[in-house]
This record gives structure tokens, sequence and C-alpha cells, in this order.
């Protein structure tokens, strides 16, 4: 490796005349390439092999060669040209503050039933980024739509093989997904899902239902045609989801989008279910999936873990439930009689999954000297009585816990929080909660979290 100051290239010029988009490190991995290179937070990788990366994807690929020239700018301006040889599948070990290095494609849609349209105002900026962006899509699995996909952006999904993505259909009918979406170019989406087909390209799927606008007839029209892209010995859609709608009382009045409540949710369980026996022969899976909240909406049991096959909607509220349960009966089993200290916790999880957690629950409590209360809430910010535990806010804990019993320590699942940060939807911070209640807040982020903060012991190991 060479480490020497970059000359000839006036590269500072370039940078501020926006040729290049810096990627900014963020981290450097211990034994790595990026550590023996003395690169650290706050350095800008400007250039690979004489190219910009835009984004995370363009550092793998720019990086798999063997042999790489890096234009690094340090920390104190000082640019540096550094020839690198590794193997071909050796990366630098550095991790980047942004995964876009050119900025986020937002969406160009006006969904009634978008949830970033349905939050208050005055609140920090990233709350109202709407992302349709096919890189996270790909890097991350969040859903676009692609309406605002440019030639460019196609020609790059098939030369570097982005896939799979994730794409939000809600109706194959063209007018339906138009008006869904008040996007004109929505009802090309069979064209497109024919473009992914042609190439070989793969993608995960999802509808969200809306009451009197596609379920019934439209939907069941949605998953067939869905279906058909699944058939061939490379499936191009290889699941699909299907969610309900979620609304706030800070949509307009007049959008006419109506909640599932249980007749509806227990017809389209039935209408999905029924298709699933069909996709099972023909196709050899069930192809398209319920998301949990359909069954704790319509009342009726979860599904068994079998019928989620590989779990790849999990990420999308399908089986996500379901799983955490199996996990929580696995660890639990093996909670002592007894503990040596007596302790108490409280739990608090939203209103709509809290029953399909008191058997838990309940096996908790019969470890003598343990005891767990389970709370569940309504969000009286989102104006929801029935919510997932995600959608709670840190004022909802404010008003739903204040004359609880809470006991020694509250337990707050990590996903009330955004990521990489101790706050809440509502910009509330956990400080600000810790200083309100008198107990000790614990955040979990799993089953065999909640066991081993329970227990305090590491027997789950074994």
């Amino acid at each position: 490796m060479v480490n020497e100051p970059s000359e000839g290239i006036d590269w500072a010029e370039i940078y501020n005349r926006g040729l290049l988009q810096p990627a900014v490190v963020n981290s450097v991995y211990s034994e790595s390439i990026g550590q023996d290179l003395g690169l650290q937070s706050g350095d800008r990788l400007l250039s690979i092999n004489g190219k910009c990366a835009r984004d995370l994807i363009d550092i793998r690929m720019l990086t798999g060669n063997d042999k790489l020239t890096l234009v690094i700018e340090s920390t104190d301006n000082s640019l540096h040209l550094i020839e690198v040889e590794k193997d071909p599948d050796e990366g630098l070990g550095i991790g980047f503050t942004e995964a876009l290095f050119d900025g986020l494609k937002q969406c160009n849609n006006k969904c009634p039933f978008c949830f970033i349209d349905q939050q208050p105002s005055g609140y920090r900026d990233t709350l109202y980024l709407k992302d349709d962006d096919f890189r996270l899509s790909f890097l991350y699995g969040s859903y676009l739509t692609l309406t605002n996909l440019v030639v460019s952006d196609w020609e790059r999904i098939e030369s570097q093989r982005l896939s799979p993505l994730y794409i939000s259909i809600h109706a194959t009918d063209p007018e339906v997904r138009s008006q869904l979406l008040h996007n004109k170019r929505a009802g090309l989406i069979c064209d497109q899902l024919r473009w992914f087909s042609d190439r070989r390209l793969q993608i995960h799927a999802q509808v969200v239902v809306c009451p009197g606008f596609n379920d019934g007839p439209v939907l069941q029209r949605t998953l067939i045609e869905l279906s058909y892209f699944a058939e061939r010995n490379s499936p191009s859609i290889l699941s699909v989801a299907i969610v309900p709608v979620g609304l706030t009382h800070f949509r307009p009045d007049d959008d006419e989008l109506i909640a599932s409540d249980k007749l509806c949710a227990g017809n389209v369980i039935d209408q999905v279910e029924y298709l699933q026996y069909s996709c099972s022969e023909k196709l050899g899976s069930r192809f398209a999936w319920l998301s949990d909240e359909w069954f704790l909406i319509a009342k009726r049991p979860l599904p068994p873990i079998s019928t989620y096959e590989n779990f790849s909607q999990q990420e999308n509220g399908v089986g996500s439930i379901r799983a955490f349960l199996r996990d929580l009966d696995m660890y639990t089993k093996a909670l002592p009689e007894s503990l040596q200290y007596s302790r108490s916790y409280s739990w608090v999880v939203g209103q709509l999954v809290m029953e399909s957690l008191k058997p838990i629950v309940q096996r908790i409590n019969r470890v003598k000297g343990l005891q767990m209360f389970l709370y569940g809430l309504p969000s009286l910010y989102w104006g929801q009585e029935q919510v997932v535990t995600g959608l709670l806010t840190g004022s909802d804990l404010l008003v739903g816990l204040q004359k609880e019993n809470l006991g020694d320590i509250l337990l707050i699942p990590s996903v009330l929080l955004q990521q990489n940060q101790l706050i809440f939807l509502d910009d509330i911070e956990l400080s600000y909660l810790q200083e309100i209640f008198p107990v000790k807040i614990e955040i979990i982020y799993g089953a065999m979290d909640l066991v081993r903060i329970c227990a305090n012991e590491e027997y789950y190991i074994r």
C-alpha cells in the first residue's frame, strides 16, 4: 500500500463544483484495510479508481477489484492518493455516515394513505422524508413504487443486477393504482413487472389494502396477476405481503379512507388463505402472506410457524409476532424455578398485540420471585385504539403508564425508538422518560434480551 499526497489534480475544485460527492467515513473496523491506511472518522473518500461513488452500492462494486487507487481527503483537508492491493472479495472495512452520497430520491406520488403525510407538522425533518429510492430498496428492503425512475435508473438496475427490489404494488388494475397513488405513471406497473421478468431480476411485493378501494375483487385480480410472475423456472416475484392501511387522526377528513375492522380483516384472511392453497399446489409456495395485524384485528389465531416458509417478509410484519412468540417460548422454557433475589418488571407493548403475549407473561410469572406486568397501550397520539408496538410514542407511554405499577424496571421494546437514536416518533427523548418515571428503563432488542434481563442469567445460551 502506498499513501502519498495527491498532486496534479485539483480535487477540491472538482468537489466544490459538485462533480464529486464525498463518502464521509463514520467508522473504521479493527484489523481492516481502512485501519492499516490510518483512516479515521471524518475522512472523505472522493474517488475509487477515478470514479466517484454515488452510494454504498457503488462502493461495493468499485472495491471488488484487487487493485485500487483511492483519493482521500483527510479531516485536515489534505488530499492523498492511495494505492491498495488486496483480495478481490476483501472490503475496506469502512463504515460511512450515509448510504447515499448524492441525495435521496423522494416519492412523487400523493397517496392519501401515506403514513408520512399523516403526521403532524413541526417535528424533525427526517420524519417527513418520503423515500422512494431503488438503492435503499436494494440495500435495506424499503419499498418503492417505480413511478419516479428515469431511464438511467432502469439502466443501472439492469447493469448492476440490483435484485431483489421491494415494490409497492397495491393494485395491478392500472386505473385503481393510478387513483391510489394519484399518479398516471402508476398504471404502468404490469409493464414494469414484465421488464423485471424479461431480465431475470427479482422483487418482493406488497399490497396495502384500503377497504373500498383495492380489496375484494380488485385484491383478487392483483394477487392472481402477480402470481403469473412466479410461475416460471426463474420467478420474478418471490413473495407478496398484504398489509392493512394505517390511518391516523392527522389525515384530511375528506380522504374517504376507512380502517380495516374485524369483518373486513376476516374477509381478507379468507380470501388470501384460499389463494395460498392454490399457489401451494401450483407454485410449491404460498407466495402471498398476510401481516400479523390481520389476525389480531380479526381476533383469530396466528398461523402456525411452518406456514411462513422462509419468513421472506418478516420485516414487513409478516410473521414477526409469530417468530417472536416462538423465540419467547424457547427461551422461557429454560427459566429457573425461582430467583435468589425478587424483582418485578413492567413491559409495554401496543394494545393490538397484548393478548398474544399474555401466555408468555403467565409463564414468566410462574418463576418464584419474578413478577411481570404487561401493559398494552393505545396511541392517543395517532388516534388509534388498536396499535402495533412500533407505533407507540413517548407521549403514549407518559399518559398510559402514569398511574401503573412499573415494578423495579420498565422494559421498552427497541422498535419504539428511532434507529441508532434514543428518541421516539414524537421527538420525545428516552432520557426525558427516565426523568419522569421513578424506575430504571431498559431497552429490549428481542426475546433473548427480554429473558436475559428478567432472569439476569445466561442459562439461555446453553
